[in-house]
């Protein structure tokens, strides 16, 4: 079994890109600037965003961070986003998720210009994706399609079973790994919570991806020996042993079932730290006119 340590792909993958951004500044090229909207106060959220603030200063990015009151209304958040879109200095830009109920999702994600979603959101780039041309891949599946490449993880013919169907990670990356590319040119069952007989398929599956958020889900007499699985999960469980007084956990029961693997994620230190870089990928791109001249 070996596992495949994101943390230590996403330091290497940081060094690249810093050192790119050094060349375009030596150059006199323009340095790349992501620009995240915050609504309200989730502690979750809040960590996500201090870590891609913290993730643009390593790599020499700038960034910049809007901050809005949960009760902000949907017009005046639709306002900043068209404020930002015009903002020839910001490259690219996400409006962290979960926003308030009062606030329509879709229409905040189509009303962000496909040439600065970096996250990848837009139905633009989803189409763009879809017919394998070049686009913004949403940051976690992009994440890992880059730890499969790192680790030659052979996918070609291979039967991959995705468990979980959102637009942020299921659906899309069911469609990467059936694409004619490498990584890809997979066979793939796209499970869900309606499958049933779920043990069946992922029995066959040489590579295992899921994102249900449910801790401990994927259990070993639900895997075949020599698979490939890959984690996404991420749940905080309460654990009175920890300081913090909890721990994070993933979609796997990752005790039991990494023995059977021929490769296999931890959490955290997996897929996490891979979503982050793809992000700065994008952006970099953005930055470059590389997909949206």
């Amino acid at each position: 079994m070996e596992l495949i340590n994101g943390k230590e792909v996403a330091a290497l993958l940081k060094d690249k890109i810093a050192l790119q951004v050094l060349e375009m500044k030596e150059n006199g090229g323009k340095v790349p600037h992501l620009a995240a909207i915050l609504v309200g106060e989730n502690g979750a959220s809040e960590t996500y965003v201090a870590n891609k603030v913290k993730a643009c200063e390593q790599v020499g990015f700038d960034s910049s961070l809007f901050r809005f009151a949960n009760d902000i209304s949907e017009k005046t958040l639709l306002e900043k986003i068209q404020e930002i879109n015009d903002d020839d200095n910001i490259d690219g830009f996400i409006v962290q998720l979960p926003l308030p109920k009062h606030i329509a999702v879709d229409k905040i994600i189509n009303a962000i210009k496909p040439s600065k979603d970096v996250d990848g959101f837009h139905p633009e780039n989803t189409g763009r994706m879809v017919k394998n041309l070049p686009c913004y891949i949403a940051a976690t599946p992009f994440g890992i399609l880059k730890l499969i490449e790192h680790y030659n993880i052979e996918t070609k013919g291979k039967h991959c079973v995705v468990i979980g169907r959102s637009n942020i990670v299921g659906s899309p990356m069911s469609i990467l790994m059936a694409r004619d590319g490498n990584p890809g040119n997979c066979t793939v069952t796209l499970c869900h919570s309606r499958t049933q007989n779920l043990r069946q398929f992922t029995l066959m599956a040489d590579i295992i991806i899921v994102a249900l958020g449910k801790p401990g889900f994927l259990t070993h007499d639900m895997v075949k020996e020599g698979a490939v699985v890959i984690d996404v999960g991420l749940t905080r469980i309460e654990d009175s042993s920890k300081k913090t007084g909890f721990a994070l956990k993933g979609d796997v029961e990752y005790d039991q079932v990494a023995p059977k693997c021929s490769f296999i994620t931890p959490v955290p230190g997996g897929v996490g730290p891979m979503t982050i870089v793809a992000l700065l990928e994008n952006t970099l791109k953005a930055a470059r006119k590389e997909v949206y001249n």
